[in-house]
Parts: C-alpha cells; sequence; structure tokens
C-alpha cells in the first residue's frame, strides 16, 4: 500500500469538522427546510457535473433496470432525509438533532438483519440497547422543557431512519459502480425529488439574499463534498472503524460550535443521552472478535 503523503487522521479530522458544520449552516440559514436541501443538492451536483461528464459519463450505459430503481429509490429517501432532519433543526436543538441522526449504524443493523439476513450479535443488540437508551433519555429531557423539542426530536430520528434506507439501497449498486457515478445518479434524483416537493409545497426558490445562496453553496462544498470525499480518502489507509469512531464527534463538534454561535446550552439529560449513545456505537463498531475476547478476559478473571 502507498504511503499518504499527510497522516489519515488529518483529513478525517478535518471531514469531521466539515460534516459538522452541516447543522449549523441550516440554523443559520432562514430559508425553509425543503428549499435548504433543494439547493445543498442542486449545487453538489452542479459541482461535480464537469468531472462526471469528462470521466464517468460512460458508465451510465452500464445501470441495470434494477440499478436505476434502487439509485432512485435511494434518492428520493435522502431528499425526504433532509427535509426532516434540517426541519427537526427548527424544533430541537442542534445537539438533540445531530447526536439522534448518528443512531444511523443501529437503524442500519436493523436493517441488515431483515432485508439481508445478516445475523445480530450479543454484541450489536447490546450496542443497541445502550444507544436507544440515551436516545430516551435526550427526547424526555426534551419533552420536560417543550412539546416542540420533542416533536424536533421525532423528526430527527426519522430523517435517522431515512438515511438507512438510502444507504441499504445503495448498498447493492455501489459494488457495481464507482462512487462518482453512483453519487452523481443519486444526488440528481434528490434534486429533482426536491425540487417538486418545494414546488408542490409552495415554497420560495428565490430571490434570497446573498448570505443565503453562501449557506447553500457552503452546505454542498463543505459537508456533502468535502467531509465525505476526505473520508472516502482516508478509508484507503485506515479501517472502517476508525472512520466510524471519528464520526461520532461529529455531534461533539456540532454542540460546541452551537454553544459559541447560537448560545445553545446543552441539558443534562442532553449531555448524558448523548454520551451514552455515542458509547453504544462506539460499541456496534469495534470488531467482534475483540468484544468476545475482552468477555471471555473479564469472566475468567471473575
Amino acid at each position: 500500500m502507498d504511503k499518504p503523503k499527510i497522516h489519515p487522521y488529518i483529513p478525517i479530522f478535518i471531514g469531521v469538522v466539515s460534516v459538522a458544520l452541516s447543522a449549523i449552516f441550516v440554523k443559520l440559514s432562514s430559508a425553509e427546510a425543503g428549499v435548504i436541501a433543494f439547493y445543498r443538492m442542486f449545487f453538489s451536483v452542479l459541482i461535480m457535473l464537469p468531472l462526471f461528464l469528462m470521466k464517468y459519463v460512460h458508465e451510465i450505459k452500464d445501470l441495470t433496470r434494477k440499478d436505476w430503481l434502487f439509485s432512485s429509490i435511494g434518492g428520493i429517501f435522502l431528499a425526504f432525509h433532509f427535509i426532516l432532519w434540517f426541519e427537526s433543526l427548527n424544533y430541537t436543538s442542534v445537539a438533540s438533532s445531530t447526536v439522534l441522526v448518528t443512531l444511523q449504524p443501529l437503524f442500519a443493523f436493523v436493517g441488515t438483519y431483515f432485508f439481508f439476513k445478516e445475523p445480530l450479535s450479543l454484541k450489536t443488540i447490546l450496542s443497541g440497547m445502550i444507544a436507544i437508551g440515551g436516545s430516551v433519555l435526550i427526547s424526555w429531557g426534551d419533552f420536560k422543557v417543550s412539546g416542540t423539542a420533542l416533536y424536533g426530536d421525532i423528526l430527527a430520528l426519522i430523517a435517522c431512519a431515512l438515511v438507512t434506507i438510502y444507504f441499504l439501497f445503495g448498498q447493492d449498486v455501489r459494488k457495481r459502480l464507482s462512487l462518482i457515478t453512483y453519487t452523481m445518479v443519486v444526488y440528481t434524483v434528490s434534486t429533482i425529488t426536491l425540487f417538486f416537493y418545494v414546488l408542490l409545497k409552495g415554497e420560495s426558490f428565490g430571490p434570497y439574499p446573498s448570505n443565503e445562496w453562501m449557506w447553500f453553496i457552503l452546505l454542498a462544498i463543505i459537508p456533502n463534498l468535502l467531509g465525505h470525499t476526505l473520508f472516502n480518502w482516508s478509508i484507503k489507509y485506515v479501517s472502517t472503524n476508525v472512520i466510524s469512531i471519528a464520526i461520532l464527534f461529529e455531534p461533539v463538534g456540532a454542540a460546541a460550535l452551537a454553544y459559541v454561535i447560537f448560545n445553545e446550552n446543552l441539558l443534562t439529560t442532553q449531555v448524558v443521552g448523548g454520551i451514552i449513545i455515542l458509547l453504544g456505537i462506539a460499541l456496534f463498531v469495534i470488531d467482534d472478535k475483540f468484544f468476545i475476547k475482552k468477555i471471555k478476559k473479564g469472566l475468567q478473571k471473575s
């Protein structure tokens, strides 16, 4: 394997900060959730288009009917993931919303169990129970503050389920398509879906002041293209588990930025619940053999 010119942890760190900025940019925008989601995807497609046309457009002819179907369904679910997640930020805090969206790996193991018959290990079940306990604690704390905060939490959880479905439909297609081609197809379908959503909802495509366009473009460039591209580059040199653990710091970074920018104070239930969720997901991404070895070692000592 080629040795990277820079340590992989540096781009991973930049990637985490990039995706953490997503919720911040959404909160800074005054546009409606559907409009923000539309322009995030629309500008992502525009930026990717030259590279796609120059190097990858020939791959389109290789797409089967199943590839088109699964990619289209994935793009539709991705569109509504963004709508609900961005909408949740109007009702609950950045910390609660971001941490609940981070539950995606746990939704994924449920999906892979039912759709791909992948077995559930003891570690997987335990990590799921821990993370669900953390999400219940966050939601209970937000409910005590206001019903609208709980509503925002529910929207974030549904958004998390939708993005998991998006990944499940893409799991099969990505085995045959390059990242650029697959992303281009999915993002285009997602953009078209969001266009009709905004149109049917009667939301405004513009005009907007210059600062709004800045947030739209930054959402496309930083979390969408920069953040995930850096993760994809780093995966060549480090374990998937390293990336998974690193992404757990997204809600931490988002909450810290929200405290500085919006003066969002954290409830005790949000802090404790968030830590519990992160511990649950950290346990989930730990290698099964390593987990079993530690359990056996603990039993031998007792």
